[in-house]
């Protein structure tokens, strides 16, 4: 398959430009199509540009109000929540994010629940946000039910992913650690049916609990847990977090982020940040010598090695993206 090469900066025009089009509000819109880049700049294309004719649909159905107005209450010193309003999350997100490191730098730990929410996209992206201020930042989100406890067959929780962004001395992330319940992310499993690909085994189930490698039955099934029940458990982890906490539905009762049926999904996110300096004089040095032992064995890598070669790599030579995905958002246009 032939690609065109895109810049950072004509991907998330263009993401804006057919977000508006399709009826979200300038400053909602903005901040989904950054979101959209930056998963495009670390090559997760399951998140990226793909995902840009889902939105435009679910703004235009109703699934999502692209016109939210997120609300944003503080009602304990270090607890902030956020009603997005049946919006994006993203902007919702950005609405708390001042007054959540504010907090977190005030007390030494805060949390931000969003509750009637959508898809966050990367988590590791809020993570590494949060890394970015030199705090420690463990974030959860939960999605519409796709994975069924071990000996069931009925979906319960999401894929429900967690990610862990450590902060550098530099303004930077010194570790980005983004990982989801399930064995893959469901958006790759959507990706395989788009492009006609077949999954690989031990991702997902059928309809009927039997092994598959059709991402279409895939879909139809359950996603396999990585580790069995242990992934289970972390599953079950986040969705206290991410949903019970937040006052969001259960994945069980939330309705899918494809199609247009189901009405908005109204989800939830919890993100955690933790100041170091409040806990330890030394927590730079121990991360510094922690991962220095992993760099030090041959052949090991550290989580997140892939994304940030993509990143200098399309930062360099911009980002291949398909032609006919590209004149499908295109159109939107129209």
């Amino acid at each position: 398959m032939t690609e065109d090469l895109m810049t950072l900066a004509a991907i998330e025009t263009l993401c804006l430009r057919a977000l508006v089009a399709a009826g979200a509000s300038q400053h909602n819109a903005a901040s989904v199509a950054r979101s959209i880049m930056l998963a495009e700049r670390d090559g997760i294309r399951s998140h990226g540009l793909l995902y840009v004719p889902i939105y435009a649909e679910h703004v235009r159905c109703g699934k999502v109000d692209g016109s939210a107005r997120p609300v944003v209450t503080r009602p304990r010193p270090g607890a902030i929540v956020v009603d997005a309003a049946t919006g994006f999350a993203h902007p919702a997100i950005d609405a708390g994010w001042p007054l959540f490191v504010a907090a977190a730098r005030q007390n030494g730990v805060a949390a931000m629940t969003v509750f009637n929410s959508y898809n966050c996209g990367v988590l590791g992206h809020h993570a590494e946000r949060i890394a970015e201020s030199g705090l420690l930042g463990l974030c959860t989100t939960h999605a519409p039910a796709s994975i069924a406890p071990p000996g069931g067959r009925l979906p319960i929780i999401g894929t429900n992913p967690f990610a862990l962004g450590v902060p550098d001395e530099t303004g930077g992330a010194a570790l980005v650690l983004d990982q989801s319940a399930s064995v893959v992310a469901k958006s790759e499993i959507l990706l395989r049916a788009r492009e006609g690909r077949p999954i690989e085994p031990g991702w997902a189930l059928d309809a009927e609990g039997g092994p598959t490698v059709d991402p279409d039955a895939a879909l139809k099934g359950s996603m396999l847990p990585a580790g069995g029940h242990k992934g289970f458990g972390a599953g079950l982890l986040v969705e206290i977090l991410a949903s019970c906490l937040s006052g969001a539905l259960l994945s069980k009762d939330a309705s899918p982020f494809s199609g247009a049926a189901g009405g908005p999904p109204r989800t939830g996110h919890c993100f955690i940040a933790f100041d170091p300096l409040a806990f330890s004089s030394g927590f730079s040095q121990q991360v510094a010598s922690l991962l220095a032992a992993v760099r030090a064995q041959e052949g090991a890598r550290l989580p997140g090695g892939r994304r940030r070669s993509a990143r200098a790599r399309t930062e360099r030579e911009g980002v291949p993206v398909d032609p006919a995905l590209a004149a499908r958002i295109e159109a939107l246009l129209q």
